[in-house]
């Protein structure tokens, strides 16, 4: 049935044994071994198995496992009430104790992930795992799932360390499927804690374990936390790229992330001048349920993307995040104040842009985000304190290996700091030229094709044609000839 032969073995052990709990517990033990790998339609069979084994009166034990099984192959194809077969299995394993079994527990943990309530599964079941006896493999899955379960419910240090003790579980346990997820998680994880390095890493690393178990399921979300780390290194294009690749595969349904990812791409479109895609985005994608993480503030976020310099569209979308204080949504909620504070920052409102971006500081410093906290800073930077001061936050800058981390600090034709400070202090606090958009208007000012220009500054040619469109709507101009003009008037040199 599938291509492991663990999996085969169990499920053949399952057809020669008459009695249908050991039959159904032999299926699951089959589900879990490959519900790292396998493709999630190829998991539907087994859901059918132990809907077979199903009996009248019914055996709570088959009945959990089956519920198990049906909800999450539902959830991952995206099955209509997929979730009340979750629902129904952990209400059955609390009322009859059966968290106790390991496989059960596994099951419970899972559960409570694909329900997306990760801030359950410390409280509820990590004494149990600590007390389980059972084999090295499940211990890794079990200690994994904790992990995540922490991280994302924003306990991001903890789930740290619990997802590299799940990668060393795995080792031990010679899992690649294992180790491959435990380490997808971790690029996402340690990009959101500030080692960039180390995610970098573990992303080359999450690319080879999939490859070599032949993981799709692993291979299907590396592209999400990977965006992460784009995020926190600041590398826009490369960050846009994956998003438009995230909405377009609708990668981010089990999290539930598959609402914001498009909100957030609309958003950018909206501030890029491209109000039509962002309407369309939109248009796709009813609002979620309340109960959905971050479901509060969608209606009012959307209403903002139609009009994204409306005082009061941003006001209603701010007074909206109080309505996010689930842990689940504690990694939502900066997010939003900061692209909010941001689009202030544009338009030149210094105290609400201040107030916002500190805000996503606080709410990022408070669940370990420091890789994310170091861009807000950034952008705070970019605020002048009064009298003209510039605020000045210090940035810890870390080397990505393999990843280009935006404009280069130095060039070959970089403005002199007197040159930048000429270009920034002449314009709005909102409409300033960032030192990347300096380098690149001033090169292209000097009559630069964007592919030059990219090659004089070592960046992709995208990376140019980015900062040029900002450029373009900073300064108010329509093509380079204005450009030229008005650059020469602001002391770039030509």
């Amino acid at each position: 049935m599938f291509f492991d032969v663990e999996a085969d073995r169990l499920l053949a052990a399952a057809r020669r044994t008459t009695e249908p709990v050991a039959a159904a517990r032999l299926t699951a033990e089959a589900f879990f071994h490959v519900s790292r790998t396998a493709d999630p339609a190829a998991l539907a069979p087994l859901a059918d198995r132990l809907s077979a084994l199903r009996s009248d009166p019914a055996r709570p034990q088959i009945e959990a496992l089956f519920h198990t099984v049906a909800g999450v192959v539902g959830v991952r194809t995206r099955k209509a009430h997929a979730t009340r077969h979750l629902e129904t299995a952990q209400r059955l394993i609390e009322t009859h104790g059966l968290h106790s079994d390991p496989l059960y527990l596994e099951c419970a943990l899972l559960g409570s992930l694909t329900l997306m309530r990760p801030q359950e599964t410390r409280p509820r079941y990590a004494h149990l795992v600590a007390q389980a006896d059972t084999d090295p493999a499940r211990r890794a899955r079990l200690v994994s799932m904790l992990g995540l379960g922490d991280a994302w419910s924003g306990d991001l240090l903890r789930g740290r360390a619990e997802l590299h003790e799940a990668r060393r579980l795995a080792r031990a346990a010679q899992r690649l499927d294992i180790e491959a997820e435990a380490t997808s998680w971790l690029v996402k994880v340690e990009a959101m804690c500030g080692d960039l390095a180390a995610s970098a890493a573990c992303l080359a690393q999450a690319r080879d374990l999939a490859a070599r178990s032949g993981s799709r399921w692993v291979a299907a979300h590396i592209a999400e936390c990977a965006s992460v780390l784009h995020l926190a290194s600041g590398d826009t294009d490369a960050w846009l790229g994956i998003l438009e690749f995230l909405v377009g595969t609708v990668v981010g349904a089990n999290s539930g992330l598959i609402f914001e990812h498009r909100w957030e791409l609309a958003t950018h479109y909206a501030l890029h001048d491209r109000a039509e895609a962002a309407a369309a985005l939109l248009a796709a994608m009813p609002d979620p349920p309340l109960g959905w993480p971050g479901a509060p503030a969608l209606p009012a976020w959307r209403a903002w993307i139609s009009e994204p310099a409306d005082p009061a569209a941003m006001a209603r979308f701010e007074t909206s995040l109080a309505g996010l204080n689930r842990p689940v949504e504690r990694l939502s909620r900066p997010r939003m104040a900061w692209l909010l504070g941001a689009q202030h920052a544009r338009l030149g409102r210094r105290a609400d842009a201040t107030r916002l971006l500190e805000a996503a500081c606080t709410g990022y410093a408070a669940i370990g985000a420091a890789g994310l906290l170091n861009q807000v800073m950034a952008d705070l930077q970019h605020l002048s304190a009064p009298g003209g001061r510039t605020v000045t936050v210090p940035r810890p800058r870390r080397p990505v290996p393999g990843l280009e981390d935006g404009l280069p600090a130095t060039s070959p034709s970089a403005p002199s700091p007197a040159e930048t400070h000429a270009a920034r202090g002449s314009m709005p606090d909102g409409q300033r030229l960032t030192e990347a958009e300096t380098r690149v208007a001033r090169a292209v000012s000097g009559g630069l094709s964007n592919r030059e220009a990219a090659e004089l500054l070592g960046v992709s040619a995208k990376t140019v044609e980015f900062h040029l469109g900002n450029i373009f709507r900073k300064l108010g101009v329509r093509n380079r000839t204005e450009l030229a003009a008005t650059t020469s008037t602001l002391h770039l040199g030509a």
